[in-house]
């Protein structure tokens, strides 16, 4: 079971196979479909940073939390289609998968359900059933603007639960922007009362998101206490496939894909030497293809 991505080169094809897949998927046209597209460095660079017994909670937009943790490509679109080799015998669906040998506890597609479930997963751990792991819940902005929230943070640090806490900020619930809902720019602020340890990153930089996760796992290895990240990013589709987001400025809009985590990591190989000028392009055929052939699998399944 492969979960460690160990250098920048790994962490380029995990995103580009993440993008690949949710593309594939959108253009499938399956209704409601929940992409994050535009996140792929959240999911790749904290999913990374997580050892074999390690457990993940995971919400809605939960295909690159998967994909990065090691999930089939093939499995996946074949629980999105209803076929019995999907992981779930194709009846989650999209939003509802479970994949015990990789420790995907759940994922829900009801906003801030993770938060509600995750203390009692990392108790469960801390009990003894896997006292060396922790558990990781990936949740939005707007589950955080939810009282659960709260609740799960407080129970999380009273109990000192080994609990990492990751929000996605992407700027957008539903088709309401974040600063029409939270007082103030961070969800990070809202926990210092709780004495909860948090971090904001910049989440479209895959290498800055998989270093603050490899700092937060260990001190909840080493002190037993949860911990947050803020991860600021972007969500490039709309809510729900199809959605056009009328809603959303055309200049915030570009403003963000100039910031494409995919295209960021690129650029910064680029420039370390390690990125020819043809490879990004090679490594994306790549990805596709291989989503190409899971998907055709799965049809045929």
């Amino acid at each position: 079971m492969k979960h460690a991505m160990p250098d920048a080169l790994s962490r380029l094809d995990a995103m580009l196979l993440i993008r690949a897949y949710e593309q594939r998927l959108i253009d499938t046209r399956q209704p409601g479909v929940c992409s994050a597209l535009g996140q792929e460095a959240c999911a790749v660079g904290v999913v990374g940073a997580l050892g074999p017994r390690d457990l993940l909670v995971s919400n809605h937009r939960n295909a690159g939390h998967l994909l990065a943790r090691g999930a089939a490509p093939e499995r996946l679109f074949a629980e999105v289609l209803g076929r019995a080799s999907g992981y779930c015998g194709g009846q989650g669906g999209a939003m509802h998968v479970s994949i015990r040998s990789l420790g995907i506890v759940l994922t829900s597609p009801v906003a801030g359900a993770g938060l509600a479930m995750a203390p009692g997963v990392a108790l469960a751990q801390k009990l003894g059933a896997q006292p060396d792991g922790l558990t990781v819940v990936f949740f939005g902005d707007g589950a955080a603007c939810q009282g659960g929230f709260h609740e799960a943070v407080n129970l999380a640090v009273t109990w000192r639960l080994p609990l990492l806490f990751v929000c996605e900020n992407n700027q957008w619930q539903g088709a309401v922007h974040r600063r029409e809902a939270m007082a103030g720019e961070h969800v990070a602020d809202w926990v210092q009362g709780h004495g909860l340890v948090a971090a904001v990153v910049d989440g479209n930089d895959v290498e800055a998101v998989h270093a603050a996760a490899e700092q937060a796992v260990a001190a909840i290895r080493d002190g037993g206490r949860p911990r947050l990240l803020e991860l600021v990013t972007y969500r490039q589709r709309g809510h729900c496939e199809p959605d056009e987001q009328a809603y959303v400025c055309a200049s915030e809009h570009a403003q963000w894909l100039r910031r494409d985590p995919i295209q960021h990591h690129a650029r910064r190989l680029a420039a370390q030497g390690r990125l020819g000028g043809d490879d990004l392009a090679g490594r994306m055929a790549q990805a596709q293809g291989r989503v190409e052939r899971a998907y055709a699998a799965a049809q045929a399944a």
